[in-house]
């Protein structure tokens, strides 16, 4: 029996509809069973994230000579979590159908239960972001406008030489400052509109533009400023109000789990007077933070001092951020389409119930968090999120997909690839997965282009790293794998995301080498235009908004799925191999028209080259 698939979770022979499902909707559940366990009953058991545990008892169907069927139809009423597995009676005892590899049963050597996501029948997302591609950017380092600025703090160091390298060195205290600037801002972002235009950007996500005294500026000192080297406000609206006449949104980044020591609210250093939460118990700012005996103790994320935590829960502070006229109301009310959250798991559920209601509130906005696992089963503050129930965030930036896509174009692993990308398209609802931000690189990893060159960068020191450059060898190696990986990252379920300057060719380690400045005078013209053409490739197809996925293949070092919406599909073939290949593509009267990397064969097979992602349109 051990050979024996009695069910499979990804196959609608077994579970129908696939994946996750909305409350109320009705499942169907099939088992089969070898005749030759005489098998006389069958039992589903759903448990409850609570560990509540509902029976469902499972007909018998029909049979053959060597197998029988088993069935039922369950409808789970209420959004949440569940688990379940099989038990079956033969006249020897019973025993448990559970989760093996890839969605499939087994009679023994397993006790993990299948995931059932369910969540709110009224889950709706945003329809502006779904087919699109967002770009993200990091103010500083992107384009700079020259206009002058006004306020801004003397101890900056403004830099001009935006060829080089960002400051990695600590000063004479040991400290790592973040305090050279190379002056991007917001004006620079908006000349550059047309540009994004051209790459199918639908979808601009900017790190924090709030008033900040580091390069990064995730030490926010002022909501309700925009940083003076980055513009003002009427840049700030300017930039949105252009930005749709290109049918583009923008979104911000928002920092609500901690705030800068060198802020208004904290104020540590009396850079803002003599009020604050650090110099002030009667301070109306005090009771965000969580002081100890004295007023050096106090909690910091991730025990780093500039940054003191807030807490969410203290109602000043929540109303502050989501209550009318609050942050997020004020922001959106200016133009902006979302809210990316940083570090969206380290905000309680109440919290970012509230932060919900204010975006949702100002129209149909965005709610993108920071999350870096699969965001259905994540487990914080002691207890299961709900985060993609319905109720809470729209989606979350895709991290499995950047894993099992770096993974695959990397080590050629197409059975692993496959499983860990269905997983995810099975445990996340349609509304989130269409909407989910799936990126190769952002500011917290490093540069795409050398972590895909096979250079080693863990465990070396900002020092070492600071003298990482690629040969050429290494830089065609990253390039081709980079394009491959791209291929996979414009056709699955979600939203493709583009890190500033990954398709300019820009290379680096972790913060802050993957932060330098974006090389206009310099870019690598053919990844500017295979992104080009990816971009053109999702608007033209309709099918990458919201089309099934459904796996074909994965084996030899190649993976093939569809994208399906109704008689609408395109073909993804991606060849991992040192050597091109000839894919068949097993639908009888379909035709096939290549749109990226593939050209068609004497008779009608894909040819794809070696290291390459190929898309085709299939005409039935």
């Amino acid at each position: 029996m051990q050979f024996f698939i009695p069910y499979d979770s990804r196959n609608i022979e077994f579970k129908n509809p696939f994946g996750s499902v909305a409350a109320g909707e009705n499942i169907h559940f099939s088992v089969n069973m070898p005749r030759t366990t005489g098998c006389t009953g069958v039992t589903l058991i759903f448990v409850g994230d609570g560990g509540e545990e509902s029976y469902y008892r499972l007909y018998w169907r029909s049979t053959d000579n060597i197998t029988e069927w088993w069935e039922c139809d369950v409808r789970a009423e209420t959004a949440g979590l569940y688990w379940y597995y099989f038990e079956y009676t033969i006249p020897w005892g019973t025993g448990r159908i559970c989760r093996a590899e890839a969605g499939r049963g087994c009679f023994s050597g397993s006790e993990e239960p299948w995931q059932l996501t369910v969540y709110d029948k009224a889950f709706e997302t945003p329809e502006f972001i779904k087919g699109g591609v967002i770009y993200q950017i990091f103010p500083d380092r992107f384009f700079r406008s020259g206009e002058k600025k006004e306020n801004v703090p003397a101890d900056r160091i403004l830099r001009d030489d935006v060829g080089a390298l960002p400051e990695w060195r600590p000063d004479e205290n040991g400290r790592i400052r973040n305090n050279d600037y190379f002056q991007g801002d917001l004006r620079g972002v908006e000349e550059k509109l047309p540009y994004l235009k051209m790459l199918g950007v639908t979808c601009v996500y900017l790190n924090p533009i709030f008033e900040a005294h580091s390069n990064h500026r995730y030490d926010t000192a002022d909501y309700g400023k925009i940083d003076p080297l980055l513009g003002t406000e009427a840049d700030a609206r300017s930039l949105c109000a252009k930005a749709a006449e290109y049918d583009i949104s923008v979104i911000f980044d928002g920092v609500f789990s901690h705030t800068g020591a060198d802020s208004v609210y904290f104020n540590k250093y009396g850079r803002y007077g003599a009020g604050g939460a650090y110099n002030d118990e009667n301070s109306p700012y005090h009771r965000w933070y969580k002081f100890g005996e004295t007023r050096d103790e106090y909690d910091a994320w991730w025990g780093i001092d500039t940054l003191p935590e807030v807490d969410e829960t203290e109602p000043s502070y929540v109303d502050f951020i989501t209550g009318e006229g609050g942050v997020i109301e004020t922001w959106l009310g200016a133009g902006f389409r979302g809210v990316r959250l940083d570090v969206a798991d380290e905000l309680p559920d109440e919290f970012l119930d509230r932060v919900r209601a204010a975006v949702k509130r100002c129209g149909d906005n965005y709610l993108l968090g920071e999350v870096w696992e699969d965001a259905t089963n994540k487990i914080s503050w002691g207890a299961r999120r709900r985060y993609l129930l319905g109720a809470q965030l729209d989606s979350v930036m895709n991290y499995p997909f950047r894993e099992a896509i770096v993974g695959f174009v990397a080590d050629a692993d197409s059975a692993g690839f496959m499983n860990k990308i269905t997983e995810i398209v099975e445990n996340y609802p349609p509304p989130a997965m269409h909407t989910a931000m799936n990126h190769l690189g952002t500011h917290d990893t490093a540069r795409i282009l050398t972590v895909l060159s096979g250079v080693r960068i863990k465990g070396l020191d900002r020092d070492q790293q600071a003298k990482i450059s690629l040969t050429a060898e290494q830089r065609a190696l990253a390039k081709r794998r980079l394009k491959a990986a791209a291929g996979l990252q414009y056709t699955l379920p979600g939203v493709p995301s583009l890190y500033y300057g990954d398709e300019a060719g820009l290379e680096g380690g972790s913060d802050p080498f993957n932060r330098r400045f974006f090389p206009w005078d310099d870019a690598d013209a053919d990844l500017t235009a295979y992104f080009v053409e990816l971009g053109q490739m999702r608007a033209n197809y309709d099918v990458f908004r919201k089309g099934a996925f459904i796996p074909l293949s994965d084996m030899l070092a190649c993976a093939a799925f569809l994208r399906r919406d109704g008689d609408k599909a395109v073909v993804v073939i991606a060849n991992m191999n040192a050597h091109e290949i000839d894919y068949t593509v097993c639908y009888p009267h379909a035709d096939l028209i290549p749109i990226v990397g593939c050209e068609k064969t004497e008779n009608g097979d894909l040819r794809v080259p070696f290291i390459t992602t190929a898309v085709a349109e299939v005409v039935f």
